[in-house]
């Protein structure tokens, strides 16, 4: 497999545009002529003015045109405009810098905003949740502009949640600088909001962009510490409260098992179960989903994880198709990548192919961004069969490898 820098300059800009943008139609967006693009295309000519016109329109860094930097995986033209905007509005607001036309709306309607765009990354819609998060930090942070400098503890609280939600969506999408930018921010917003559920919440968020860091340890040290900090009274916890804490205990067990961990794992499933059972049916609060049917379908891929195919094949047996329309539409996904996999552990090739190439058909914009489902053909990799062919191509790759725009090359441990 070729690497990106093996490509020529031609060549990567004509993957970049992909066929979703016609050479005509890239001609416009820079505004330079039509014959221009064909001869950058042909590496025939290609100025400094040219290379930067194109980059700008196709979303990306002249690094990456030029060879020098690979792309993000997967990611599309809209994808690569949405991230860059993401990645400005994060690190000017931060810098003090509010757009000119940025609204200062009530602390109400900026809430009901971002409840809105967590429930389209919930959805798996992760490229309008990072389109609408730009302007959502920009309204956030100017109605803490406006506030008394007494009543501005709610307004740093969702300016807090506007830059997890952009911490979330850059680290599912790869770019790992903004989403520890993004986080870090987060953190500093929630310090001022005085609350400290939601520094707990951003403590997970940076845990779970450690653990796709491959940075173990120190996620496993975070997770179990955001969970302690706010472990309820079961007695006197409220629906939001437990959901909060039964989303960070099931994580925590989740980092365990990627570690291998298993008696941590044990006892923070426990607690999740028990969580789950006393709430005794879904929820949604701060931006995250949690509930009895979510406490099992999560246990199933951390026994995958671990190596447990068997309790995992135990566990799926008890989750029926009125369980997983409980679900949040992401979480459906992600139980049926869980489910795949155990499927091929189990060696049960070709009901594994079945899960998986249902949920692509049935979720591909959510499938692009995933990681797991090039480990699930990699691992059926032998059973060389026309569905086998047929699920490489939904995910752009292949049994022996990943072609140019397919998922990077990932492991059980840190595909999350």
């Amino acid at each position: 497999m070729p690497r990106w820098s093996d490509y020529t300059t031609g060549e990567r800009i004509k993957i970049l545009r992909g066929k979703s943008i016609r050479q005509s139609d890239l001609a416009e967006m820079t505004g330079l002529s039509l014959p221009t693009i064909q001869h950058a295309e042909q590496d025939k000519r290609l100025t400094l003015q040219t290379l930067l016109l194109i980059a700008n329109a196709l979303g990306v860094d002249t690094s990456v045109v030029l060879g020098q930097t690979a792309p993000r995986r997967t990611m599309e033209h809209d994808d690569r405009a949405m991230m860059r905007n993401l990645s400005r509005a994060v690190h000017d607001i931060a810098a003090g810098e509010l757009p000119d036309d940025a609204a200062a709306p009530g602390l109400d309607e900026i809430a009901a905003g971002c409840s809105h765009c967590w429930d389209l990354y919930w959805a798996g819609r992760y490229v309008e949740a990072g389109a609408l998060a730009a302007p959502l930090l920009g309204e956030a942070a100017a109605r803490l502009h406006e506030q008394p400098a007494d009543e501005r503890a709610r307004a740093w609280g969702l300016l807090a949640d506007g830059y997890r939600l952009a911490g979330y969506v850059a680290n599912l999408m790869g770019a790992r600088d903004l989403a520890y930018a993004a986080i870090g921010h987060a953190q500093a917003a929630a310090e001022k909001a005085g609350d400290d559920l939601r520094q707990a919440l951003v403590m997970s968020g940076r845990a779970w962009v450690y653990l796709r860091d491959a940075r173990l340890p120190e996620a496993l040290a975070l997770a179990e510490r955001a969970a302690t900090d706010i472990e309820p009274r079961f007695s006197k916890a409220t629906t939001d409260h437990l959901v909060a804490y039964g989303s960070h205990i099931n994580f925590a067990a989740v980092v365990a098992s990627r570690a291998g961990d298993k008696e941590r794992v044990r006892d923070y499933l426990s607690q999740s179960h028990a969580t789950g059972a006393r709430m005794g049916e879904e929820a949604r609060a701060h931006g995250t989903v949690f509930g009895p049917v979510t406490a099992t379908t999560q246990a199933v891929g951390i026994n995958v994880a671990l190596g447990q195919t068997g309790k995992a094949l135990a566990l799926m047996k008890g989750i029926t198709p009125d369980h997983e329309r409980t679900l949040a539409e992401a979480s459906l996904h992600r139980y049926a990548m869980d489910k795949a996999m155990a499927q091929a552990d189990a060696k049960m090739w070709d009901a594994s192919l079945d899960t998986l190439e249902q949920a692509l058909v049935k979720a591909p914009q959510w499938a692009r961004h995933q990681a797991l489902p090039s480990i699930i053909v990699q691992k059926v990799g032998r059973a060389s069969t026309a569905r086998l062919r047929r699920v490489s191509e939904l995910i752009g790759a292949t049994g022996r490898g990943a072609g140019p725009t397919a998922f990077l090359p990932a492991t059980p441990r840190t595909a999350l």
